[in-house]
């Protein structure tokens, strides 16, 4: 709790709100404590590192080498400010809520379940998108045999959750040594396929001639730009849930902002090299709708190479990475809001150590579900997408909105250009999100209707029968105190 508030006796809940015991929320907590800035900056790694492997390519279908490029570049930037942002907001406001927590304090009851429900979006349903791209890997690599379907999908949830539940300290162990692994990989498939790396190959896509702007560079005009946005965003997606881990980390706010700057600057090495070496060594046209552009990109059409197949089992390995860390930012941001009474309460109970069990086990289940009933990664991912593009333009107005309304509120970690750097995320946020429609109009009305549901549970139900004792709520109700103080 920031220093300078604690003496302060909050104001009466409102009467929607539960008044709960120290029972609830003894029965409701973390363990604390367990993860230090490395485990912390791995985490942050962890979630987006199957983004290095696959995927983003097909940026290039939609912009061309120019058009995937620059929107890499402004993505980039808008996780940089959004990632600013986020160190100084977990600094002030250190629980699991993470984005949500934020906006519950800065946008009120409704803005904290926007967010955290198109946080939930993003978080239930990317796993299910990456277990069926790590069933794929495991057909591809002719693994025991086994082709990618149901059992593959099921082992995955079954295993990885079942590590959750042992513990968070373990869990976060194994994700930085598999993360570890992927990301050595990527560093080896770098130097291999810069060996053969040739500019002109760069640009090699055919020019569209109808389209408004279009070159060589730019071969779908300056509209192309725009469409790459959702994977210039791969390289990156998902470090936005480092602050979920608030409760369970060693000194949050020192470790946070130090493990989410360190999380992003490792996240753009990685992207520079994997984009230049990936195009330069087979050209852009090859890998564009390649499902493994990095071992493409080392053989083309010839034979297996023993590089080539170490990156592709190097590629499971980072797949594993980001199934297992994002499942953990799904159930800790179930728990805050489970916790916090807007859904429902009994999800957010925890075991003898600490682990929120049905937070993992009922989004594992609904993944799961997903996964074998449709068989279609790409069309969730592009739903998680959208829903993590409501979020970042939520989380950056938050921190606005603190900036303005509570400036002398304590800060130990001030975001370096303040409103500026959160204005610059918001705004780019934005237009990710339209882009969403420009890419899978289909998956961003699917992930509307979603939401549209949650939003009614919420009016009718959740937001009569709030828990004014959940660190979010006692966040805001201090707040509130002191806005009565100072009227007085």
């Amino acid at each position: 709790m920031a220093e300078g508030t604690t003496s302060r006796t909050p104001s009466p809940a409102p009467p929607t709100d539960k008044i709960v015991g120290d029972a609830y929320l003894n029965r409701r907590t973390l363990r604390r404590g367990s993860a230090g800035w490395l485990l912390l900056t791995g985490l942050g790694v962890a979630y987006v590192v199957s983004g290095d492997f696959s995927g983003w390519n097909i940026g290039l279908s939609k912009g061309g080498f120019g058009g995937l490029a620059i929107a890499t570049v402004l993505m980039g930037a808008m996780y940089a400010c959004l990632v600013f942002a986020l160190a100084e907001l977990s600094a002030i406001l250190p629980t699991a809520g993470g984005g949500y927590g934020f906006a519950r304090r800065a946008l009120g009851t409704w803005g904290g379940f926007l967010t955290g429900t198109a946080i939930l979006i993003e978080y239930i349903l990317a796993p299910a998108a990456i277990s069926i791209f790590i069933g794929d890997y495991v057909e591809s690599l002719k693994l025991f045999g086994l082709e990618s379907s149901w059992p593959v999908y099921l082992a995955c949830f079954v295993v990885f959750i079942a590590i959750h539940l042992w513990g968070v300290g373990e869990a976060l162990r194994f994700s930085l040594v598999v993360t570890a692994i992927a990301v050595a990989a990527l560093l080896i498939f770098a130097v291999g396929a810069f060996t053969d790396f040739q500019a002109g190959s760069l640009d090699d896509i055919p020019v569209d001639k109808d389209a408004f702007g279009a070159n060589s560079w730019l071969p779908f005009g300056l509209l192309g730009i725009w469409a790459a946005f959702p994977f210039g965003m791969w390289f990156f997606l998902g470090v936005e849930g480092v602050p979920l881990a608030a409760e369970e980390a060693k000194d949050p706010v020192r470790s946070m902002p130090r493990a989410l700057a360190l999380s992003m600057g490792i996240l753009v090495l990685l992207a520079v090299i994997t984009f230049f070496a990936s195009t330069g060594a087979r050209g852009s046209a090859a890998i564009q709708d390649a499902g493994n552009p990095l071992v493409v990109a080392l053989q083309g059409d010839g034979d297996p190479t023993p590089l080539s197949r170490f990156v592709n089992y190097a590629g499971l390995a980072g797949l594993v990475a980001s199934f297992f860390s994002l499942i953990y930012a799904g159930s800790r941001q179930l728990f805050a809001l489970s916790r916090a009474g807007y859904l429902p309460r009994f999800l957010s109970l925890t075991s003898r150590r600490k682990s929120p069990y049905l937070g993992l086990v009922i989004p594992g289940a609904i993944g799961f579900a997903l996964a074998a009933g449709t068989g279609s990664g790409m069309r969730m991912l592009n739903i998680a997408v959208f829903g993590a593009t409501i979020s970042y333009a939520l989380m950056a107005l938050s921190h606005i909105v603190l900036r303005r309304r509570e400036p002398d509120l304590p800060r130990p970690y001030r975001t370096p250009g303040g409103i500026v750097t959160s204005s610059v995320a918001f705004v780019l946020a934005l237009s990710a999100l339209v882009a969403t429609f420009l890419v899978d109009k289909d998956a961003a009305f699917m992930a509307l209707g979603v939401y549209a549901v949650a939003l009614a549970y919420f009016a009718i139900y959740s937001r009569h029968h709030l828990v004014a004792r959940a660190p979010e709520e006692e966040f805001a109700a201090l707040a509130a105190a002191e806005a009565e103080l100072e009227r007085d």
